[in-house]
């Protein structure tokens, strides 16, 4: 059996190329498609593999404005030559899942999200637009849009990152999905040692409109509050210009320093209406309470207090993306704080069910139950092992 692994593009390093990566874990000899990669994209674990790119790799300054490529991107996608593999599995917030298949191949998506400047998140993309890339956005949004729907007919069998993302899958496509939730690397927090949380709040991610990083800048000013943001993007600048001098920027960290930041905060702010989610987990991995925004992936990473449950909370919510409300959201987090809610072996605990093992398990027997004879192409149960007690907390 020939297995192929599809991800849309290797430009950043993000949730979706970890996941990305683990399915080709499952699979040694696989060969990998995308659209795009550079080498700061590709994970290490990948650079070694085939790895076959479309004509946008040669289209000048495609990677790093992979977004101006839109328009192109169905006839990127149709063009990638997977004939003669039997299984696809595509790793699939964007158009990637329309690849061609020979008749009777088996594709399996693990679809990130619909593309949200497509669908719900449309009229929000496009009033942050300007000039030229307003006009051509409005005027290939709907063609796209239009071929992303037929595009979805194609894939065999739908893996949602969340419960959220399979209501939208069934939404915008009118397809079930099984949810298997990503993988955090939980091996990376210090949970033999960890240092002593410091006083000041932590925002981290990638700085673009939709992650509301204003506000947690705005809450943090008002409240007399010390943080510290990590990540870079095109909202850099503007939220520079917002900061008084509570804020650092600290730009964006190699992976070791990232996660020294989560063990040395107060608590992570989160305010996004994010698809899932990792930065929450990843956190919470080294035991820090989180902030979030009671919408989409953060009901499914974030536990907050329940009178449904008496199980220990690892957050709160605040209920608007508004200033007001994320003050609120931190100061009912000082409030829970003070009366010892949060233990840092309970919001651990918590986090272990995304480890990387679980997800390996989970997506080798799906794999498994609707494909048997992939268990040819499959890696032998000594390598997972090896992979699962490195990823081991």
């Amino acid at each position: 059996m020939r297995v192929a692994i599809v991800h849309h593009w290797f430009v950043t390093r993000g949730g979706g190329e970890r996941v990305a990566e683990c399915i080709a874990a499952l699979f040694p000899q696989a060969e990998i498609f995308t659209l795009l990669a550079s080498r700061r994209g590709l994970p290490a674990s990948l650079r070694k593999r085939t790895v076959h790119t479309s004509i946008l790799q040669w289209v000048p300054f495609a990677r790093s404005h992979h977004r101006h490529m839109m328009p192109l991107y169905p006839f990127a996608t149709e063009h990638l030559d997977l004939r003669g593999f039997d299984l696809v599995l595509s790793s699939d917030s964007g158009p990637i899942k329309g690849v061609r298949l020979d008749p009777g191949a088996i594709h399996i998506c693990f679809c990130h999200s619909p593309m949200r400047y497509l669908y719900d998140g449309y009229e929000a993309y496009r009033s942050d637009m300007k000039g030229v890339t307003r006009t051509l956005f409005t005027a290939f949004a709907s063609r796209l849009r239009r071929w992303d729907i037929r595009a979805a007919t194609r894939v065999t069998h739908f893996i949602a990152n969340s419960r959220y993302v399979a209501s939208r899958i069934l939404r915008f496509y009118g397809r079930e999905a099984t949810v298997i939730h990503p993988p955090i690397d939980l091996h990376r927090a210090n949970v033999q040692d960890p240092p002593s949380p410091g006083r000041h709040y932590l925002a981290a991610g990638r700085l673009v409109s939709y992650k509301k990083t204003e506000l947690m800048i705005e809450a943090c000013q008002r409240l007399g509050r010390e943080l510290h943001v990590v990540g870079d993007g095109p909202e850099l600048g503007r939220l520079r210009q917002l900061a008084g001098p509570a804020v650092t920027f600290f730009g964006e960290l190699p992976a070791e320093d990232l996660w020294c930041e989560y063990s040395l905060c107060r608590a992570l702010l989160f305010a996004a209406d994010e698809d899932f989610g990792m930065v929450p987990l990843e956190a919470q991995a080294c035991g820090r309470p989180v902030i979030a925004y009671g919408a989409g992936g953060s009901l499914e990473t974030v536990r907050a207090k329940s009178a449904k449950t008496e199980a220990p909370a690892t957050g709160v919510y605040f209920d608007r993306q508004t200033v007001d409300s994320m003050m609120g959201g931190i100061l009912n987090f000082e409030r829970d704080e003070a009366n010892g809610a949060f233990d840092p072996v309970e919001i651990r605990r918590w986090a272990e069910q995304f480890a990387t093992p679980v997800f390996l398990r989970a997506m080798r027997n799906y794999i498994l139950e609707r494909v048997p004879a992939a268990a040819e192409a499959m890696a032998s149960d000594a390598e997972l092992a090896s992979i699962w007690e490195r990823e081991a907390v």
